[in-house]
């Protein structure tokens, strides 16, 4: 992982202005917006001749292939819900919650890498976030948010953050990745 907390903070303590661009939702509109850094948001990739419809759908599916689980797997690509997509990642079969740790983080950059890549209007939005602190600010999510919303005051020290901030880290690694 090239982004961590540590290293954000560090970045925060040492810089003036340090500029976040929060997150949180995925409703699609007719232009690009933030809401296309949500793994639920619909924008369909694929990757060796799989098909997915969100980058829930990749992550989720990633999760199943881990664990041997081709049944979920496959109800998990049929789906058109990310939200029914999460429940199926639930039942996964095997579940270790060690080796999922281990693997999460680098499924949901892939993902997200070949969601960016494969759809210029969104590469170009996510290129246009410069080097801005991507922050997703959902006050249910511990792990890939910061589990708390942008108008929180401590929203805007990660001193305060009481989540990880995973997808935010992954998508600025995605960020990195598009500009070479």
């Amino acid at each position: 992982m090239k982004y961590t907390l540590e290293n954000i903070i560090k970045r925060f303590q040492q810089e003036k202005e340090t500029e976040f661009l929060f997150f949180w939702g995925h409703t699609a509109k007719d232009e690009i917006t933030k809401s296309c850094f949500s793994q639920w948001f619909t924008c369909e990739f694929e990757e060796n001749g799989i098909s997915y419809k969100t980058a829930e759908h990749y992550m989720m599916a990633g999760k199943a292939r881990l664990f041997d689980d081709d049944i979920i797997c496959n109800e998990i690509l049929k789906s058109n819900d990310p939200d029914m997509v999460k429940k199926l990642g639930r039942k996964v079969k095997n579940f270790d919650n060690q080796l999922w740790d281990e693997h999460k983080y680098e499924i949901v950059r892939k993902g997200n890498l070949l969601k960016f890549s494969q759809n210029q209007k969104l590469r170009d939005f996510l290129l246009s976030t410069e080097n801005k602190i991507l922050v997703e600010a959902s006050p249910y999510d511990k792990v890939w948010g910061i589990g708390m919303l942008e108008n929180n005051p401590k929203a805007e020290n990660p001193l305060e953050w009481n989540g990880e901030n995973l997808l935010g880290f992954a998508l600025m690694e995605v960020r990195d990745e598009l500009k070479r």
